[in-house]
Parts: structure tokens; sequence; C-alpha cells
């Protein structure tokens, strides 16, 4: 992928920068942010560009309005919250389009910031045929785009891609999007060896994709979670009652067959926690598992053989939980492997999704050379080398 440019490569002074961030916080029941690390997250560029002289436009979403007003998914709270971290005044504008938010960034001085109210409060920001002039409206309000949302760079949204056929300067990527196309495109394509990927989550179908881009990568594969039950179906094991992705069974095998072909190594839990069901209150650990039985976790054996290998590696990329980390009796696998590989020399990678939940609620992400802020993002850049909305940024030559 060519390297795009940077807010470092451009002149912000006395120039409107519309930039388009990641603000979907969690909101607890009383209407307060319950983590605001995300808002965090971008405060490398939002600092750069006020203290080069930029007018700061700052647009997101919050949660899933579909199209309509709805008051608890206002971003006026990340926009107090924003104000107490920079500790000045960010203007809040309760509409994406029209007259007022035309004037009000207009109007804005160097160094001064404004936030537009939710993006999907319009259908068009999600569906974007549905009203084409929406992304011409957003581009009106800028002189230049920066792009620093990566969880949504892989949507076709009127704010992360076709707002950048309105704008009239360059479009760019912002630090947070920056550091995250370097260790995902870069980090990835030439990755110090071995290279492991560990590939966990319940569903084969969302992540084969990605799942047979590592295989032409990697040096092992190592599959958990609840869809390590389909391929060991695929090999002919015995897996009781556990969940199956009975339509994928075919690809796993195939996937199986081609790794072996290419001298990849395919690692799949030799052991198991197994309980009658998800609410049960006692589980073992066990090599076959019964056929009135399901496995939840990775066992103890599996997680030794794992470790001896990881020992061993220069990179290895995580995604997806190898258990029903949720609950007690299924998270040992989870919390284990968060622990190793938060102590390995390797360079360690966590491509978003439900492990980066298990990572802070274990406070051991600063552990991690990068935890992605996006896992559907970073599976499918993983998988097609790309993203619509990285692609719509100017390359840097």
């Amino acid at each position: 992928m060519a390297k795009k440019l940077s807010l470092q490569d451009i002149d912000l002074k006395g120039k409107r920068i519309l930039m388009r961030v990641d603000f979907n916080v969690p909101i607890d029941e009383n209407g307060h942010i319950r983590d605001d690390s995300r808002i965090r997250l971008s405060l490398p560029s939002i600092h750069f560009i006020l203290s080069n002289g930029g007018k700061l436009i700052l647009m997101s979403h919050l949660g899933r309005p579909k199209g309509k007003r709805d008051p608890a998914l206002s971003l006026e709270i990340c926009a107090k919250r924003l104000s107490d971290i920079l500790d000045q005044e960010v203007i809040f504008v309760d509409e994406c389009v029209g007259s007022a938010a035309v004037k009000r960034s207009n109007d804005l001085k160097n160094g001064e910031v404004m936030m537009l109210e939710n993006l999907r409060y319009y259908e068009a920001e999600s569906q974007p045929e549905s009203d084409p002039n929406f992304a011409k409206q957003l581009g009106e309000l800028g002189d230049i785009y920066v792009n620093d949302a990566f969880g949504t760079a892989h949507r076709k949204h009127s704010s992360t891609y076709y707002v950048c056929d309105s704008i009239s300067g360059p479009c760019v990527a912002g630090f947070l999007m920056e550091r995250e196309i370097n260790y995902l495109s870069e980090t990835l394509e030439n990755p110090k060896r071995p290279f492991y990927a560990i590939i966990g989550g319940a569903k084969v179908s969302s992540k084969i994709g990605v799942l047979q881009s590592l295989s032409k990568k990697v040096d092992c594969l190592f599959i958990g979670g609840a869809m390590a039950y389909t391929f060991l179906k695929a090999k002919g094991k015995s897996v009781g009652n556990s969940i199956i992705d009975n339509d994928h069974l075919d690809v796993a095998k195939i996937l199986l067959e081609e790794c072996t072909m290419s001298d990849v190594c395919v690692h799949l839990p030799k052991d198991h926690v197994v309980a009658r069901d998800i609410e049960s209150s006692e589980a073992f650990t066990t090599e076959c598992i019964p056929n009135n039985m399901s496995g939840f976790d990775i066992g103890a054996q599996t997680l030794k053989e794992w470790e001896e290998a990881f020992s061993t590696a220069g990179t290895i990329f995580w995604n997806g939980p190898v258990g029903v980390f949720e609950r007690r009796l299924f998270k040992v696998g989870t919390c284990e492997l968060a622990t190793f590989l938060s102590k390995s020399s390797a360079t360690t990678i966590v491509g978003g999704g439900d492990s980066v939940a298990a990572i802070n609620e274990m406070g051991l992400s600063e552990k991690f050379s990068h935890i992605s802020t996006g896992g559907g993002a970073a599976l499918e850049l993983i998988e097609k080398g790309c993203l619509p909305a990285i692609e719509k940024l100017n390359d840097a030559s």
C-alpha cells in the first residue's frame, strides 16, 4: 500500500481542518462516559493541529441512532469531556450540515475547536446513496480533511469516503490512523520471523478471509474459540455438542489441506474445558469431548504447547478470544494467553475485537507492541491489503 500523506506533511496554519474521529465511547445508564480512551487516542492529532494554528472541526458517530435524533446519543457529552481534557472551550454545534455549521466553521479562529453533532443522526452518513449532497455539505466545512478514525475505515460512509471528493485541499491520515497503517500493514508485510497468528472467536464465516490471507504469510496458525470445533470436525475429530459452522466445513478442510501443502503448521486445541452448556456451574478439562458436552475454552495442555511455540516467535498477531472469556469458568485460556503474550519479547499485535476487551480488563494494554482500535477494519486490512477510507487519502508522493 502506498504511503499516505500525514498531518506533518502539510501547512495547517489558518486552515479549517475537518477531522473524522472515533468518539464512539461507551455510555452508562446514567448518561455518563464509562471510558474516554477513544477520545484520548486522538489527542496527539488534536494537539498537533491546534499548536500549529489550525481551526479544528471534529466529526464522529456515537452508537446507532439509525438516522434519527436520539438525545441519549448526542455527542455533546464528548464535546464537554474533550473541553475538560484540553482545558479550553470546544464549541458544540447540534447539527452536522447547514448554514449554522458553515458559519461556525468560517468564524473559527486559529487554535479553536468545534464539534459536530452525531453523524448517524443522518441516514446519509451510513447510506450515502440516500443523499449524495450530505457528503458535499460536510466538505464545505473544511479546507483540509484528516481521517483519524481507523475503526470506521472499512466503511464507505459519507464522512470517511465520499467527503474526500468535496474537499478542496489534501486528505491526510491523522497520527492514530498512521500508526494503525504502519503496524498492521507494514509490520505484517515484513514481520520478524517466525511469524505466528492466533485467531479465535465464534464464526468461521467472519474469519475465513483473514485466515486464508494469513495462511500465506505466517509460519504457524493457532486457531481457538468456538470456530476451532469446525476445524476439528473437518479433521474427523469428535466435538460433542460444540458449536459447528456446518456451512463452512468444506472451506475449513480446504484451508487445512492448503496449509499442509505450503508447510504452514496449524495448531488446534488438544484439550478442552467442557460443560453441558454455557450456563453450567461446573466444567472439566478433557481431550475427548463427550457427546452431551460442548467445548468452551482451551485446556491446560493446549496452553502449554502453544506457549512453548510462542517463546521462539518474532511476531505474534492475535485476534479473538480462545474461550468464552465473559464467563468465569471459560476465561482462563484467554487470560493466561494474554498474560503470556504481555511478557513476550516478540512484536505483539492485537487486531481489535473481543481479545482487546480481555487485555484491557486485565490492565495489560501497555504491555503489547500495538493494540488496534478497529477489529473489523484490522481484519479487512490484513485480508485485502487496503481499506476504502485509506484509499481515499492522498499518497505521500
